[in-house]
């Protein structure tokens, strides 16, 4: 059965540069591994009240983050399948400065070293960050970087750092 998460891409502009923020998923599969193992703060909608999708990506960036989600408006950036076949996931920016040097996330319980018969709890997310574009896409689970190209082009802005444009006297 095709699961739907929804979730919220927080973003900043620092020195004139766009970033996005990111969480490094916790638990002992990711502990040691970058690259495709970072996510926008997302969920599924597990509780059984049919809630609106907007809340249940407020309501998972706070339980991933421990923060309250950020206020402000909020840019549609539509929804990506997972190659599986068996994930959705919607995703809304919204502009915010957050300190996450301290976050809270919530935790998840497993069998942990396997076939031990030990029962362990991690945290669902273990570190969270805001990179410029270029560096979150390639951080990203690779489904999650198509936001960021939808964010850019929304803000009018391109993907990768541009260099500045030469002046007029060394072109000629």
């Amino acid at each position: 059965m095709k699961k739907f998460s929804y979730g919220l891409l927080v973003y900043r502009t620092t020195s004139g540069q766009l970033e996005v923020l990111i969480a490094h998923m916790g638990g002992p599969f990711h502990a040691k591994k970058d690259a495709g193992h970072w996510s926008i703060p997302k969920g599924i909608d597990d509780s059984g009240t049919r809630e609106e999708p907007i809340a249940i990506a407020k309501r998972e960036f706070s339980e991933e983050l421990g923060l309250p989600a950020p206020g402000g408006e909020l840019i549609e950036l539509g929804a990506v399948d997972y190659k599986s076949g068996k994930k959705t996931v919607q995703t809304w920016a919204v502009e915010a400065d957050l300190n996450v040097s301290n976050i809270q996330s919530n935790t998840f319980e497993m069998e942990w070293p396997p076939k031990s018969g030990k029962k362990q709890s991690f945290p669902e997310i273990d570190r969270a960050a805001y990179f410029d574009l270029t560096t979150a896409a390639a951080k990203l689970i690779p489904e999650q970087a198509e936001f960021l190209d939808r964010l850019a082009e929304k803000m009018s802005l391109p993907l990768g750092p541009q260099a500045d444009p030469p002046d007029q006297a060394s072109l000629l």
